[in-house]
């Protein structure tokens, strides 16, 4: 009788061990795909690449600037930026968006918002703009806005929205200040990553 409870209590034991490790198997391979799926979820559904060129006013260059002070701090002004992180300035621009580095190609459209430097030690802005298309290939806007920590070599800052080609698109643009001539111009590439495509 003591052998039937032993037999009995090891077949059992067996039985509990095959069940736990196929719920286990299946457990993984029921996690693998939901991660599977969520990575395919996350590639973009669209990417561009643009350039904007920014000349801000100094006071001498008013027929090609593209970008004015309208708000400065009490110790700053409005033609020349502010102090050593330009703290407390706000900048309105109208640039140039083309596809390429050179300020004089053919615009696709013109990035149009503003930007503020909101940080006393070190250089860092926050930015909200739109990039308004007007070209062929283009048509419609997109949304931006976040911090732009500047000294970084690559910043990423939110889509949030847009028109026309670029309804609804949500995602992510990677802004490199890709050349700049001291408080006067620069130009940022902006790689965009759409994850919402609506169009």
């Amino acid at each position: 009788m003591g052998s039937i409870k032993l037999i009995s209590s090891l077949l059992f034991l067996l039985f509990m061990r095959i069940t736990i490790t196929t719920t286990a198997s299946h457990h993984h391979h029921s996690k693998k795909n939901i991660q599977a799926a969520a990575a395919a979820r996350r590639k973009p559904c669209k990417t561009l690449v643009f350039y904007f060129h920014d000349i801000i006013y100094n006071g001498k260059n008013s027929h090609n600037a593209t970008s004015a002070i309208v708000a400065a701090p009490a110790w700053g002004n409005k033609i020349i930026l502010a102090g050593q992180s330009h703290f407390g300035d706000v900048v309105v621009f109208d640039d140039p968006i083309t596809l390429n580095n050179n300020l004089h190609s053919t615009p696709v459209g013109r990035a149009q918002g503003f930007y503020l430097y909101d940080k006393k030690e070190i250089f860092t802005s926050w930015l909200g703009f739109s990039f308004v298309f007007n070209s062929t290939k283009h048509k419609g806007s997109i949304n931006f806005a976040g911090a732009d920590p500047l000294m970084n070599k690559t910043r990423d800052i939110s889509v949030i929205g847009g028109t026309g080609d670029f309804f609804m698109a949500r995602g992510i643009a990677t802004l490199m200040t890709d050349a700049f001539e001291g408080e006067v111009y620069f130009r940022l590439r902006v790689d965009i990553k759409l994850y919402e495509c609506w169009y």
